[in-house]
């Protein structure tokens, strides 16, 4: 793997900025507000709208920020030393420390003159059409309006079965929803490095990479910090994730002086993943990244080289099994024989008809079912190759 020395980062119009709980918290001692001032200094900055201050860049950069640290001040709060196992615990230590979170971002904020706005989500949201047009539109018009949307996970309600897992993963599904051009991970890492510098320590920073580069996997190991459940692979994940609107993504140390500001100059500062792909469409965008999985069809050698080859629509004939539970309008994926996911698609029919019309052309399908709604299983609008 090449690793190039970067050149100067394009202006960018829309960022959203992701600071993880290890940074807010410093490490568990309650809400670190002096870095929480410095960052918000530098964002108001970016954003230009900085009244009267002759500290104003005036670069009217549009920031969206993702923050962690609800939990882990929550914890602070009630005097836990360590996270919870009970997920009631959690929720409400998420509860309690969501006050604190937002009203350290308000105050510093104000001190700028820039109004912010909460903005709490769950899968769900992003996986119901009509809830992630809203919030995407919401966003949009806030950005729009001046005013700091403070995103996070909705942990108080959240299940395990419909929780994004981590911070990483929802800043780069917020990439996605708002087209924004960079994604900025702030950590406690320098960046990704090609092997762990706590055990290596002739381990060389990564400065500019493609986000889609295999051998990355090897390298960000799954190590996470005892306040956060993200890991350096789950910000690799959240690059990859980000690249799919084509949007880039520096994972850098929040700690170093005026981060945001020097990433915006283009300073060789952590790591840089490119996109270096073209951003989907935007329905083929959320059907990649925003919809959860209800069931499985695993495709024969033909229908998986005709979906990779040419991104047609999928029919009943070229499917050999039909996996889960669902119903007409779930996301199901396809994989092939070897289980390698293909494309993934907004089915037509449920679980029990899928099985029954699996194998068949398509002018059985009235024979077998007794009618026929739509003549593909899933419908090449409705269908993204992975």
């Amino acid at each position: 793997m090449r690793i190039q020395k970067r050149n100067h980062l394009p202006k960018t119009h829309r960022w959203v900025v992701k600071i993880g709980s290890a940074l807010l918290t410093n490490e568990g001692s309650g809400l670190d507000y002096d870095a929480i001032a410095l960052w918000v200094k530098q964002m108001a900055g970016l954003i230009g709208t900085t009244a009267h201050s002759a500290e104003s860049t005036q670069e009217d950069v549009e920031i969206i920020l993702v923050s962690s640290g609800a939990v882990a001040e929550g914890m602070k709060r009630m005097g836990w030393k360590a996270r919870p196992d009970s997920v009631y615990k959690l929720q409400a230590a998420a509860a309690v420390g969501q006050m604190g979170l937002v009203q350290a971002y308000e105050s510093q904020f104000q001190k700028h003159e820039l109004h912010t706005a909460q903005i709490l989500l769950t899968h769900d949201d992003l996986s119901n059409r009509t809830r992630y047009l809203n919030a995407r539109s919401v966003l949009l018009k806030l950005i729009t309006l001046g005013i700091v949307p403070v995103v996070n996970e909705n942990d108080t309600v959240v299940t395990d079965e419909i929780r994004f897992g981590d911070n990483d993963t929802l800043a780069a599904l917020v990439a996605n929803l708002v087209d924004a051009d960079l994604l900025v991970i702030l950590t406690d890492q320098q960046g990704m490095f090609d092997s762990d510098p706590r055990q290596n320590k002739q381990a060389r920073l990564l400065t500019e990479v493609d986000a889609l580069d295999p051998e990355l996997d090897s390298m960000a190991g799954d190590s996470k910090g005892v306040l956060g459940r993200g890991g350096m692979a789950t910000k690799l994940r959240a690059a990859r994730l980000a690249a799919r609107s084509g949007a880039a993504t520096i994972i850098a140390s929040g700690r170093e002086s005026n981060v945001l500001s020097r990433i915006y100059q283009g300073e060789q500062i952590g790591t840089l993943l490119m996109a270096n792909l073209a951003p989907l469409l935007a329905r083929k965008q959320w059907l990649a990244g925003h919809l959860q999985m209800k069931g499985e069809l695993v495709l024969d050698n033909g229908a998986a080289s005709v979906l990779k080859s040419k991104g047609s629509s999928l029919l009943a004939v070229g499917v050999k099994e039909v996996i889960g539970q669902f119903v007409r309008g779930d996301m199901v994926v396809c994989v092939d024989k070897d289980g390698r996911e293909i494309a993934r698609g907004l089915i037509n029919y449920n679980s029990d008809e899928a099985n029954q019309i699996k194998g068949y052309a398509t002018s059985k399908i009235a024979e077998v079912l007794g009618y026929i709604d739509e003549p593909e299983l899933i419908h090449r609008d409705n269908l993204v190759v992975i």
